[in-house]
């Protein structure tokens, strides 16, 4: 396959990695000091998975977009959802960047990550994933991974695609756990009721997941959230591995929750990092769909409103 990997962070790194390790050759883009780190140490990821080490000189590293020569088989976007809509207009300007048939693979956070993509590509291009292991990047060319909770999954949203089976392949023949989904809009939502239950509430209150479990407050509003997250889901014509809400709520919080209790949400870190947040593809998503679909969601409202705030008060520069 011939592969162009935008963005360099945790995750790309570990998933390139991985590719490189089953003898695909992705191609990078890196800007600034990740770029000079890469073409001066190469890849290295460590951590829960076992290691993984690609030398400088197997990477071919383009600054921008533009200059990668075109033809790939898939663009596999691993930034973060803030700034989809840049990544999506440079890949518009470059006509030729994908060949034939060729898919977009976006592993992202949250549902609705494509539709900064949409204005310029057929949705039947997109390949979504649902990761379910904690990454960091401890130094500029370094992924560690931090935890597994489970493997990697890929699909379509719009129907079938036997066209990822490869892709899952490689990246779980490198060392990364990777499955091919034939209906992965049950694990995208998953993960929704997971984060959206979560992630903002935690940022807000400054609170890891195991304060949030603790405080009987936080849970009466852990368990709205559930309930709405649930409701669009439905509306939207989705379904996932529970077949209602209070099934959720039960495993949740008997399962799912406690080994998570010292997780720090990623809309947390963001805040206090003052950079912008991926709440829109998060509860802002929810919040959207529930007012086009009619279904009341206070409380992702509230939430997504609040981080939106917090972030309108960062200081300048």
């Amino acid at each position: 396959m011939k592969l162009l990997m935008i963005g360099c962070g945790a995750v790309g790194l570990s998933v390139a990695s991985a590719l490189f390790a089953a003898g695909e050759a992705p191609d990078l883009v890196a800007r600034g000091e990740t770029r000079r780190a890469l073409a001066a140490n190469g890849i290295t990821r460590t951590g829960a998975l076992g290691e993984a080490f690609v030398p400088p000189e197997r990477l071919r590293l383009y600054e921008e977009i533009t200059q990668a020569p075109g033809g790939y088989d898939a663009v596999l976007v691993t930034v973060k959802t803030t700034a989809s809509a840049a990544v999506a207009a440079r890949l518009a300007a470059c006509p030729s960047l994908l060949a034939p048939g060729g898919r977009i693979v976006l592993l992202q956070n949250g549902f609705g990550t494509e539709r900064p993509f949409l204005p310029y590509f057929k949705k039947e291009q997109f390949v979504q994933a649902t990761i379910s292991i904690g990454f960091c990047r401890p130094a500029p060319s370094v992924s560690e991974v931090t935890v597994f909770s489970a493997p990697v999954r890929l699909g379509s949203l719009y129907g079938g695609d036997t066209w990822v089976l490869p892709l899952a392949e490689a990246v779980a023949a490198g060392g990364i756990p990777c499955t091919a989904e034939t209906e992965i809009g049950k694990s995208v939502w998953a993960k929704m009721l997971y984060n959206c239950t979560l992630n903002a509430l935690g940022a807000i209150l400054g609170a890891d997941y195991g304060m949030l479990a603790d405080s009987p407050d936080a849970v009466v509003l852990m368990k709205q959230l559930i309930r709405e997250t649930f409701a669009v889901m439905r509306a939207l014509g989705f379904s996932t591995y529970w077949p209602d809400a209070a099934s959720y709520e039960r495993v949740f919080f008997e399962k799912i929750l406690p080994p998570t209790r010292a997780h720090r949400p990623s809309t947390l870190q963001d805040v206090e990092a003052r950079r912008k947040t991926e709440i829109g593809t998060l509860n802002g998503a929810v919040a959207e769909y529930g007012e086009t679909h009619g279904v009341n969601v206070p409380c992702s409202g509230m939430l997504t409103s609040l981080i939106r705030a917090k972030e309108s008060m960062y200081p300048a520069g």
